[in-house]
């Protein structure tokens, strides 16, 4: 895992606030339970409810500038992040153990307003390995290698309004 403070100035993250309000978020569904986040993906969109991962309305142009720097921090080529998770989490909200889908590769989260805990353990035998980090406005983080495929993460119920982009590179064969 690699995680860098500061990834976005205060100004930037202002203007990345005001494009998001006006996206078409919707209530997270999760095999029939809705949860306390609301989401939107662009590029591609993984549906939990069993339709798996379907091609959805191309990234917005405010994104387009900021995924080229996602994926210079990731060091990975350009354009190759072809999926992108809007997320925003109220007072309360948080996301489970998980590990993102295996039709996805590398992940970059830039978190924004609000910091989070983000929690990651891996499972040693009988007990886990427990590591955290307090994620802060502005922050970025990759998830590649063991962190992406060995450990588990999540974040507990945020104290305030919250938001996520997170970068997706989808894995060859994945896509339908």
């Amino acid at each position: 895992m690699k995680y860098q403070a500061d990834f976005l100035s205060a100004d930037e993250e202002r203007a990345l606030l005001h494009d998001t309000e006006d996206l078409p978020f919707r209530e997270f569904e999760f095999h029939g339970f809705t949860g306390k986040r609301r989401t939107v993906s662009f590029g591609w969109r993984y549906d939990f409810n069993g339709g798996g991962l379907t091609k959805t309305d191309d990234l917005p142009e405010f994104l387009i500038g900021l995924r080229a720097r996602a994926e210079a921090f990731a060091e990975n080529p350009p354009g190759g992040f072809q999926q992108v998770l809007l997320t925003e989490y109220p007072p309360g909200a948080g996301i489970g153990w998980h590990k993102d889908r295996s039709v996805f590769g590398d992940v970059v989260g830039i978190s924004l307003r609000s910091p989070c805990i983000f929690r990651m353990r891996r499972r040693i035998g009988h007990r886990f390995e427990r590591k955290s980090l307090n994620a802060e406005p502005r922050s970025v983080y990759l998830l590649r290698g063991p962190s992406r495929t060995e450990w588990q993460h999540s974040i507990p119920g945020v104290e305030a309004l919250r938001y996520s982009i997170t970068f997706r590179n989808v894995l060859e064969g994945s896509a339908s």
